[in-house]
């Protein structure tokens, strides 16, 4: 009888630490693993480098962009730019310049997720832009229907409109890949929609510094930017990232 007591016991014994086994494992499983993974908080400088190039070839066009962007959380960023264009816009009936500065200001949203260690990011984003330009026009030639009789009449008269406004909003779609430590590239497309712009004196806006082209004053305009840009890192942050113990192994 006593045997029979031990030989319960073991068996007792032996299926309570199976099931103990069983369920730690299964704990185990489906256990988060957090990984100290570190993103860095900073602010992100540099200069749209297609107005550059831009410059150097095009001889009726000058331009620059100072450009930013600072990690609020893991992929919202607040970002802007501020710059200064100069495009003179020439064809059979009108020559005129347009110049100014502007400024768009707004926030950047990180739509991929980065693997360990990188930073990258395919991005949408919303801003809001504002310019103050001039208008010169320097010569201009008025159409007429009845070029027999009475022929073109065209001056060279040159008539500046300064002190004008325009205010706009846009949707962008960007990439920016980190190709070495800290330092940055990327293109980005921009959609442009014009709230209010201020119109010279007997003529139309042809382009507004920041905005572009105005495609005959319409209120829809398009852009695009190549970046390149440098972290300045102020300091780090850990970040979780969830992982099961299959994931891991694997």
């Amino acid at each position: 009888m006593k045997q029979q007591h031990t030989i319960s016991f073991i068996i007792s014994l032996f299926l309570c630490c199976s099931i103990t086994l069983h369920a730690q494992e299964e704990k185990e499983e489906v256990a988060i693993k957090k990984d100290s993974i570190q993103l860095r908080y900073g602010l992100r400088l540099g200069t749209d480098a297609s107005k550059l190039i831009r410059t150097a070839l095009d001889d009726d066009y000058s331009g620059f962009e100072i450009n930013g962007d600072y990690r609020l959380t893991k992929d919202l960023f607040i970002a802007g730019e501020i710059g200064n264009e100069e495009k003179t816009t020439t064809n059979d009936f009108l020559d005129v310049t347009a110049k100014g500065s502007y400024f768009k200001v707004g926030f950047d949203y990180n739509l991929y997720d980065n693997w360990a260690g990188a930073d990258n990011m395919i991005y949408s984003g919303f801003r809001i832009g504002a310019s103050t330009f001039s208008q010169t026009r320097t010569s201009y030639t008025v159409y007429s229907t009845n070029q027999y009789w009475q022929p073109q009449f065209s001056s060279t008269e040159s008539i500046e409109s300064s002190g004008l406004s325009a205010i706009w909003v846009e949707l962008i779609l960007g990439i920016k890949a980190e190709v070495f430590t800290n330092f940055y590239i990327g293109i980005n497309a921009q959609l442009k929609g014009m709230i209010t712009q201020d119109q010279p004196v007997d003529f139309e806006n042809l382009f507004v510094p920041g905005f572009n082209k105005t495609f005959d004053s319409g209120r829809i305009g398009v852009g695009y930017g190549y970046n390149v840009s440098y972290l300045i890192p102020l300091f780090k942050k850990n970040k979780n990232s969830v992982k099961t113990k299959k994931e891991v192994d694997n």
